[in-house]
């Protein structure tokens, strides 16, 4: 407790002084919470932690010299200075995170705690979070799933009383007691300002824990001494309340308890005077570490990626061939390519495991699943309806070493738990400087065309392909289905694996067991000198049908199937603009502000002078999916638009 105090003490000296660049959130009253939750943890247990989350770091193990660098931002800090003081984390000593995003570390508790049970260990998972977070989405979602799959998770709440500057009485009109009988799991209250207390509660609940008892809930009644965070005029609450609280300081009531027991005045002054020393000398060596270098920017923003085999050209011959007039004994679909590329992966890995709304008993929404659950019992699971959490889970047990695989069942349906994706799955690995693993796939579909509206519909990929971190790939064929969700499965970076539910049944040659195909490469599906047509998914066969009725005209056109768009295999577009001098995008997307877009920019930049014509791009117009029949025929273009435009682009 003493090292906690006097690390935050001179965490707040330094932001005053400004050696301190970002925000600093402090836990000075609170230590006796993450001493005693900590204390009977072993190293390989977890903590999820919060945005003051350095009491929880010190305590579970974590050494103060390249904390006080990382809030320096250092590069010998924990995380190289990416992270800073709201996301320190070190997976090697149980620290899965602190995080600026209020209630998000619970959900990845829960995909820690799946990591540990499916692994075979009798591991623990203290998540850490204040009474604000009671109010998420996410908070609800993850102490369900906890509850339905028995995991676990200790989920303390630190309650200070104060969510930002909104008293606690202010934001709830039910206590965590009711809400842990709602979630049916158990629940304990516990001073939290006596350790001792603490600690002795939490060593029962871990015991029991490990011998798999599910979640618990845990109200730990403590108190911040500083502001929400440092510069905080604090008018929401008054100075007597304040006073009050700090005459029940954690550390003067736990010396107490040493003196009483019969311990040496002496023996407490020599600790107090060791963490003073440790201290000192852990802010020596943070002021005298370097900052990053500049040039060191873009590194662990993803995970090396090794080049996937390639197919052999015979197998790369026959794939084309099939795509542009599919023989008619071809019988495999898109929809076996998915499920025989998941039932490949779950018997070659062990650490893969499958997630998602009715993937198990119901074998998916749309099939694709069914058997795997019999076949791979408790890897194949159903989740609640809790997109955050599914999320959240694929994040927790790719931080802990497995490679999960999760469904949300529609793309639209990617807003529930964009947290996940956007400051948690594409940051990690890159926040924690590179210590966060992150081999994760989000499988999900797509598709307008049939009457599925609005929320039913999206193609959202350029939303995902904004966003550093993220891997993107939509594929077209059955053959580039199963090879690329096998190298998706085994990539270390999280990928969003995005389906068109039109192509679900859509035929072509069954590809070998070991096929695979990398990501970030394009395939040119037909050959042409006219004029270049970049597509992906389902609006590919629609180029190449347009490409094929424009060939009895004398127009030969270029088909470029992108399959992957975050990497963007930017060389094979160039190359092929380069042949042809025309380029036009064909997407399912709306056009405005789409991945089209940044393939025009490319072209207008790096293929300048190989243009001979204006790029275009035949995309839906900016509105909503509609529902109605005629409207979507009128909203979402096909072959014939595609023909068309590149009639009108020759003539240029």
């Amino acid at each position: 407790m003493r090292r906690i105090r006097r690390f935050e003490e001179r965490a707040g000296q330094l932001y005053r002084d400004t050696e301190v660049p970002g925000f600093l959130h402090l836990s000075i009253g609170q230590e006796a919470t993450a001493v005693g939750a900590c204390w009977p943890l072993r190293a390989s247990d977890a903590i999820t932690s919060t945005h003051r989350g350095h009491g929880h770091c010190l305590a579970k193990g974590l050494p103060p010299a390249p904390m006080f660098a990382e809030l320096m931002g250092r590069d010998a800090g924990t995380c190289h200075g990416r992270g800073g003081s709201m996301h320190i984390a070190d997976p090697s000593l149980g620290v899965y995170g602190a995080n600026g995003i209020v209630g998000a570390g619970l959900p990845i508790a829960g995909g820690v705690a799946t990591a540990f049970r499916l692994l075979g260990g009798d591991g623990v998972v203290v998540a850490f979070f204040g009474d604000g977070a009671v109010a998420q989405g996410m908070f609800h979602e993850a102490v369900n799933l906890a509850a339905v799959w028995d995991l676990p998770v200790i989920f303390c709440c630190e309650n200070n009383h104060y969510a930002e500057f909104s008293r606690a009485a202010d934001q709830h009109r039910a206590g965590l007691a009711e809400r842990a009988a709602g979630y049916g799991i158990d629940y304990a209250h516990v001073d939290g300002n006596d350790v001792v207390a603490v600690a002795d509660l939490m060593t029962k609940l871990v015991d029991q824990r490990r011998r798999g008892t599910g979640p618990v809930l845990v109200e730990a009644d403590t108190y911040r001494w500083h502001g929400h965070y440092e510069g905080d005029p604090e008018r929401y609450r008054d100075a007597a309340e304040v006073a009050e609280w700090r005459r029940r300081d954690p550390i003067v009531r736990a010396r107490d308890r040493l003196l009483a027991a019969g311990v040496a005045a002496e023996a407490i002054e020599a600790v107090d005077a060791d963490v003073e020393a440790e201290i000192e000398a852990a802010l020596a060596f943070a002021r005298s570490a370097p900052e990053p270098s500049p040039s060191s920017l873009g590194e662990y923003v993803v995970a090396p990626r090794a080049d996937s085999p390639d197919a052999d050209a015979g197998e790369v011959a026959a794939v084309h061939a099939a795509v542009v007039a599919p023989a008619a004994a071809d019988r495999y679909r898109v929809m076996d390519a998915v499920r025989d590329a998941l039932d490949h992966e779950l018997a070659a890995d062990p650490s893969v495991f499958l997630a998602g709304i009715d993937v198990g008993a119901g074998g998916n929404v749309f099939g694709l699943t069914r058997g795997l659950a019999a076949a791979y019992p408790d890897r194949v699971r159903d989740t609640p309806i809790s997109e955050t959490a599914i999320a959240g889970v694929a994040v927790g047990a790719a931080m802990a070493g497995l490679r999960p695989v999760v469904e949300i069942m529609y793309m639209d349906f990617l807003g529930a738990c964009f947290d996940q994706l956007l400051n948690q799955a594409a940051k990690l690995r890159y926040m924690t400087g590179g210590r966060a693993a992150m081999s994760l796939v989000v499988r999900t579909q797509f598709g307008a065309g049939r009457s599925s509206g609005s929320q039913h519909s999206q193609s959202l990929e350029a939303l995902l392909a904004h966003i550093p971190g993220l891997t993107v790939v939509m594929p077209s064929t059955p053959e580039d289905t199963y090879g690329l969700l096998r190298a998706a499965i085994r990539d270390p970076d999280p990928v969003v694996f995005v389906e068109n539910r039109h192509l679900y049944g859509f035929r072509g040659v069954k590809p070998p067991p070991g096929h695979l195909v990398p990501l970030g490469r394009a395939v040119v599906r037909r050959p042409g000198t006219d004029v270049t047509v970049v597509s992906w998914s389902r609006m590919v066969h629609e180029a190449l049908a347009a490409a094929a009725a424009l060939a009895d005209e004398g127009i030969s056109a270029e088909v470029v199937d992108l399959r992957t768009i975050v990497p963007l295999d930017r060389a094979t577009v160039l190359e092929s603009l380069a042949r042809t001098n025309r380029l036009l995008i064909a997407h399912e997307a709306v056009r405005d502000f789409g991945v089209g877009a940044e393939l025009a920019a490319l072209a207008v930049d790096e293929g300048f002078w190989h243009l001979d014509a204006p790029v275009v791009r035949v995309a839906p117009p900016p509105t909503p999916v509609p529902y109605a029949p005629s409207l979507e025929r009128a909203w979402l273009p096909g072959r014939d638009a595609i023909a068309d435009t590149i009639r009108r682009l020759v003539r240029v």
